[in-house]
């Protein structure tokens, strides 16, 4: 046996190694992805059971954008890329 035969066998207990080590990462992120579908889909389940469905669908519907601390008339639209200051 010379060097370059244990050479050999090192570079490919290496790659097996790294195979090995990306079929496992594989695996558990199948389960992950599995475990966060059930997750999603009991919460969705649950949310829809509890009547919880979000009252304003625009959470940025109500904010001034504004500097100063009243509400101008122009703040009132819900439109808040309006740049008219």
């Amino acid at each position: 046996m010379n060097v370059d035969d244990i050479v050999a066998e090192k570079i490919a207990a290496a790659r097996a190694r790294i195979e090995a080590t990306k079929r496992r990462r594989a695996a558990l992120q199948a389960a992950r992805q599995r475990g966060l579908a059930h997750r999603h889909a009991a919460r969705l389940r649950n949310q829809a059971n509890r009547g919880d469905t979000p009252t304003d669908p625009d959470p940025l519907a109500g904010l001034c954008i504004c500097t100063h601390a009243e509400r101008c008339p122009s703040c009132t639209d819900t439109d808040i890329t309006k740049e008219t200051h």
